[in-house]
């Protein structure tokens, strides 16, 4: 068998670019001459990923992670003084994501901050929280869930017909989402799934067949895909006329794809920063170095392939009630731009965790609870919040919390009340867990305006 020889620059394509290839090479040659360079690569990803293994290979994994590189000479400090950054309605935010946020705007790449008003505690970056870096993106900072969004339909079809027709609805709804491990069989095609990056990054090359299995589907939690009333206010800002029409709102993101991004590069981001405690969750890569440049391109693909699960998902539906939207909005929540940070005019980057883009050119939906309206909004560009908003109503206690303090028979009622019809679904996740979002609207006035409203009638869930 041939001895295998790994070149300098495919160490750096598998996030192993400090290594010494020659000596990787003389080792894997002596000790590993069964391996083939596939192989080899792959055993490499794995102690680079997985701490836990180096024991297991313990030349491999000095020369990998040579003494010095786990416990930093110079880990990264935290600055005394905040950077400036806005709250809004801090009466109405749990105290612990503000904590978090505190503790963001005090990173060495930080820039400037906002809080929005549906924030709740998270890992690393707070649930509402948004974070102006300069050459840096976190990648808890992002979130697990990269490039979840929110995506609305507005059909022709009379509002009355829903009403007239629940159970027709109600049919195409089951027979076109699916959500959690129940993933749609039919054929699957996307240009999404033809990027370059799949072949490029070994991350998302192994993850490629998992992400195909999902495409087309809606996670867990509080993902959904609801039938409702759209409402476009007088006068319409939208090409349609103004008036009540059939709508169909879904939120969800990249799942597993973009989970394993945000694991993947957060363990490497904590390597390279040495942050202690919580802020370790706050880790950073810098996006001149290659490790940053390949999280940027991944974080990329998963927003792009989340925006592909809700095309699948709304086309599969119109295409099944033989109609074709009039009116589509969306917009991604969990992800990073560059921007320009609207106070100091700066070049940064503009980490949005659970939070809507809101520039003056910008629209958007925020949607509420199963019971609560969701609102159409364009953005008023303010600064203070770097162009930002909330991205729903927010929770009030957790998932846990709920499950014990709200029963079956109480999520029903108030359903019920209502008039809204709930399939699948539980009590983590019902009304009474999440904040008033008229509340919330009113808290982000200075943010956004308001150009229609969606209300929820059946609403599907895993």
């Amino acid at each position: 068998m041939k001895k295998v020889q790994l070149k300098a620059r495919e160490l750096k394509k598998a996030g192993i670019g400090d290594a010494d290839a020659s000596r990787i090479n003389k080792i894997l040659q002596k000790h590993y001459p069964n391996l083939r360079k596939p192989e080899a690569l792959a055993l490499l990803r794995e102690l680079a990923d997985h701490p836990f293994l180096r024991d297991q290979h313990p030349l491999l994994s000095e020369a990998l992670f040579p003494s010095g590189r786990k416990v930093l000479d110079h880990p990264a400090k935290l600055r005394e003084e905040p950077v400036p950054y806005t709250i809004f309605g801090k009466e109405y935010i749990d105290p612990k994501a503000i904590q978090q946020m505190e503790l963001a705007v005090r990173l060495p790449v930080a820039v400037s901050g906002a809080l929005m008003p549906d924030a709740h505690a998270g890992y690393g970056l707070p649930i509402g929280g948004v974070l102006a870096t300069e050459n840096a993106v976190i990648p808890f900072g992002v979130g697990m869930d990269i490039g979840c969004r929110v995506c609305l339909s507005v059909f022709a079809i009379p509002a009355e017909k829903l009403a007239e027709a629940s159970d027709f609805f109600k049919k195409i709804l089951i027979r076109n989402t699916f959500f959690g491990d129940d993933y749609f069989k039919g054929r699957k095609e996307h240009p999404v799934m033809d990027r370059e990056e799949f072949r490029e990054i070994p991350l998302l090359k192994r993850m490629k067949d998992k992400a195909y299995e999902q495409l087309g589907t809606s996670g867990h939690g509080n993902h959904f895909v609801d039938i409702g009333i759209v409402e476009i206010s007088e006068p319409s800002p939208f090409p349609v006329p103004p008036g009540l029409y059939v709508g169909i709102l879904s939120h969800s993101g990249s799942r597993n794809l973009g989970a394993e991004i945000a694991r993947h590069y957060t363990r490497i981001a904590k390597e390279k920063c040495g942050l202690l405690g919580e802020a370790g969750n706050l880790s950073w890569l810098d996006l001149r170095s290659a490790e940053g440049q390949e999280y940027w391109k991944a974080m990329t693909l998963a927003g792009d392939y989340a925006a592909a699960n809700h095309e699948m998902i709304h086309r599969r539906i119109a295409q099944d009630l033989s109609e074709q939207w009039i009116l589509r909005i969306e917009n991604h929540h969990n992800f990073a731009w560059k921007e320009k940070d609207p106070v100091s005019g700066r070049d940064v980057i503009i980490h949005r965790k659970g939070a809507t883009p809101a520039a003056k050119t910008d629209t958007g939906v925020i949607p509420g609870t199963m019971i609560a309206p969701g609102y159409l909004i364009r953005g008023r560009g303010n600064h203070l919040s770097l162009h930002s908003s909330s991205h729903g109503a927010g929770r009030r206690i957790s998932r846990t919390q709920a499950k014990n303090q709200i029963t079956k028979k109480e999520l029903y009622e108030v359903l019920r009340k209502h008039g809204v019809e709930l399939i699948g679904g539980n009590t983590d996740e019902a009304p009474m867990a999440y904040k008033d979002i008229g509340e919330v609207m009113s808290l982000q006035a200075e943010l956004v305006d308001i150009l229609g409203i969606f209300r929820p009638k059946i609403v599907r869930m895993c």
